[in-house]
């Protein structure tokens, strides 16, 4: 349980002197008020036991049966009432002493006690972690934030924010607001809208991120700025990811290189992992991969780097080969690619089965494989593929008896993906340290991509992102082959934050968006105050917004983001403890000229 801060004196008024988690042997024979929940009752027949809880812990209250009012206003008292206690500090035998509780070498006999509100029937214990709906919990949030695992959650993060806070400020960065009613930007995901009773007709956003206010402020001439920034998108839920709004540690510097925010936020990370967890960073400074590399050998920009796995380009080998699915994808634009289980060659059918299913689903059309048995060589293609053929294959990927290959073959960027998902699929294979955290950034991501829908070029990602080599670059270099200033951090597989070293030169940014079909007047039309900024002096600047939700998901070993916030929302964006979204009266849609059109059903 977390520590209270303050001094007796500092907390003292007639609810309580001290908090029950911090109870110790110094205050024996001393006299203590306490106030909390009733979190266990045990009726042992001459004596009455009460576990009492507040937010430091539990402390063991005695009630003796001489004090007979007392002990009879204790025997009715319902699991999780609240009440006020005052009482005498004792040591217990040793016989009773509960090492699992910091405060267990005491207990408190109670002398005095008030209910200060008598609980009904729970819906469910908290107590006992039992299972429980998730529908269930989350309609009673307000029981389920008192149960130990997920109250130390909402203490942590509370306890890393404020950390984060103190990194930045010593580091010269200054917190800024920016606006929670701002236009739309209908370029990004679903805005959510706010109609204007003032202005008619007229729409506020929630803002998706504060991206344009926070290069505003660079412009503005503040130098570092930062903010535990809530952030709204109408889309979906995912596990990492609540539906509507998170919160992420939303960060701009001026006059930085790509380096330099790198520095900044490794220190961080390493700062709040060393002081506020067990977990160990893998490798610092945490290892730059390129996009093109990360993708040939992990398959993923969002790559986990404890699995024991590398993807391996063999497209080289095939180029001649009489096996035509191998030969015909060594041209230019698409590759042959293997991934090599080691002393799995032996495995069942079902599993080579459940393999080849589980690539189908990831898009291939099959999944070829070699095994390097005892007795031979087995597999599907083996009777393509000829004996010196074989050979090299041996030799370039390192086989051995026992081991097994798989390949994949395609178009460069889905057969990556593909194998990428297999590297994923086989993890389940290898046990991964959840204590170890292996960070790495992910740079140099193509400024351009080719649109097959459209047959167009269009921005791969950040349209805002400089471009490396500005406008030379842009001038000189084929659209495909020009890189941005972006990166990405991951951990562990999570992708915790994008960012990118902006484009604060209007006359790169209508030549970048030139290249995707975009006229000047467009340009300003979309982005016109923007430009207009950047026109009035701009300082090389750059940013990154890390997922506070995401980073006390990963210390804090959870798999689903709703056990980091207080008051989340269902994967159906629903908060079924306010009943919300509901409907609004009709006097409050025609202040706002709106008329509500149902979808027929």
């Amino acid at each position: 349980m977390s520590k209270a801060a303050g001094s007796r004196e500092a907390l003292k008024n007639r609810f309580r002197s001290d908090y029950c988690g911090l109870l110790s042997p110094e205050l024996e024979h001393g006299s203590v008020r306490l106030a909390g929940w009733v979190h266990r009752k045990r009726d042992h027949g001459g004596l009455i036991f009460i576990d009492l809880r507040d937010h430091t812990g539990i402390s063991q209250l005695v009630f003796l049966p001489e004090q007979e009012e007392l002990f009879a206003k204790a025997e009715q008292l319902h699991i999780e009432s609240v009440i006020c206690v005052e009482g005498t500090v004792v040591r217990r035998s040793p016989a009773t002493i509960n090492l699992r509780l910091p405060s267990g070498e005491i207990e408190v006999v109670v002398s005095q006690l008030t209910v200060e509100s008598n609980a009904q029937p729970l819906p469910f214990p908290v107590a006992d972690e039992l299972p429980t709906s998730e529908e269930l919990r989350l309609k009673y949030r307000f029981i389920d934030l008192r149960r130990d695992k997920i109250h130390e959650n909402i203490i942590f993060r509370s306890r890393l924010t404020a950390a984060i806070r103190h990194y930045l400020e010593e580091k010269e960065f200054i917190e800024i607001q920016t606006p929670i009613l701002t236009s739309s930007s209908p370029e990004g995901a679903r805005d959510f809208l706010v109609p204007s009773r003032l202005h008619p007709g007229k729409f506020y956003a929630l803002p998706q991120a504060p991206q344009q206010f926070k290069q505003l402020l660079m412009v503005s001439g503040f130098p570092r700025y930062f903010q535990i920034a809530p952030c709204f998108r109408d889309e979906d839920a995912r596990a990492d990811r609540s539906p509507g709004e998170f919160y992420q540690l939303d960060m701009e510097m001026a006059f930085i290189e790509q380096d330099d925010l790198f520095a900044i936020l490794e220190g961080m990370v390493e700062h709040l992992t060393r002081t506020m967890s067990t977990k160990r960073i893998k490798q610092f400074p945490f290892p730059r991969i390129s996009y093109k590399e990360v993708m040939n050998r992990y398959g993923t920009d969002k790559p986990d780097l404890r699995i024991p796995l590398e993807i391996q380009d063999v497209t080289s080998l095939f180029v001649n080969s009489a096996f035509k699915v191998f030969a015909s994808n060594t041209k230019e634009g698409c590759t042959v690619k293997a991934l090599v289980l080691k002393g799995r060659g032996n495995e069942s059918r079902l599993f080579y089965d459940k393999a080849e299913k589980r690539a189908k689903e990831l898009g291939s059309v099959g999944l070829a494989y070699i095994q390097f048995k005892e007795e031979g060589l087995k597999g599907p293609i083996v009777k393509f593929l000829g004996e010196a053929e074989l050979a090299v294959l041996r030799e370039h990927l390192g086989l051995e008896t026992g081991d097994v290959v798989f390949f994949g073959a395609g178009k460069w960027e889905q057969t990556c993906k593909i194998m990428g998902g297999m590297r994923t699929w086989f993890s389940d294979l290898f046990t991964l340290d959840k204590d170890e955290l292996s960070f790495c950034w992910i740079v140099d991501f193509p400024m351009f991509e080719y649109n097959e829908e459209a047959k167009k070029i269009d921005f791969s990602h950040n349209p805002f992102s400089m471009p490396q080599g500005e406008m030379e670059a842009l001038e000189t270099i084929s659209p495909l082959d020009i890189l941005a200033y972006q990166y990405d951090i991951v951990c562990n597989g999570i992708e915790l934050s994008s960012g990118a070293i902006r484009n604060h030169k209007p006359e790169i940014m209508y030549k970048a968006f030139g290249i995707a079909g975009y006229e000047k007047e467009e340009v300003d039309k979309r982005f016109g105050h923007m430009i207009e900024a950047f026109k009035l002096g701009a300082p090389p600047h750059g940013g990154i917004a890390p997922g506070l939700d995401r980073l006390v998901m990963i210390l804090r070993d959870e798999q689903n983001i709703r056990e980091v916030i207080a008051f989340p929302m269902n994967q159906q964006a629903q908060d079924l403890m306010m009943s919300s979204p509901s409907e609004v009266l009709p006097i409050q849609l025609k202040e706002l000229h709106l008329k509500v059109e149902l979808p027929k059903k």
